[in-house]
């Protein structure tokens, strides 16, 4: 088991690999970014997990990216060298936006299905 160095790590991806996500490619996102961040050299600066149900299942495949909050979704294994790419830039990925973090809080962009409050 491996124990990475975090010491120059400035992106942490989350790729859910829930069912409904696992359904819709998140194989194929997980593999496709893991790929892109590899090919560029980047593995000491972006690192990934991939997650259980992250509760977003309508925004399938959803990837979230921190340390920044920003949440993603309908992503697709053909997005990943683009996004990988805006990342080793230092530019944002405005694109499939699902919500931001922003003074103190999540906000959802326009188009992105509201969802349920937790009972």
């Amino acid at each position: 088991m491996a124990t990475w160095n975090f010491d120059f790590l400035k992106h942490h991806i989350l790729i859910c690999n829930g069912s409904t996500c696992m359904r819709n490619e998140a194989e194929q996102v997980t593999e496709s970014i893991r790929q892109a961040i590899s090919q560029k050299g980047l593995e000491n600066y972006i690192h990934t997990t991939r997650t259980r149900c992250n509760g977003r299942c309508k925004d399938k495949c959803v990837v979230v990216l921190y340390p920044e909050g920003i949440w993603y979704k309908q992503f697709r294994p053909s997005d990943a060298p683009s996004f990988v790419e805006a990342l080793s830039k230092g530019v944002p990925y405005d694109q499939k936006v699902s919500h931001y973090y922003k003074n103190g809080k999540f906000k959802r962009t326009d188009y992105t299905v509201k969802g349920i409050l937790k009972k």
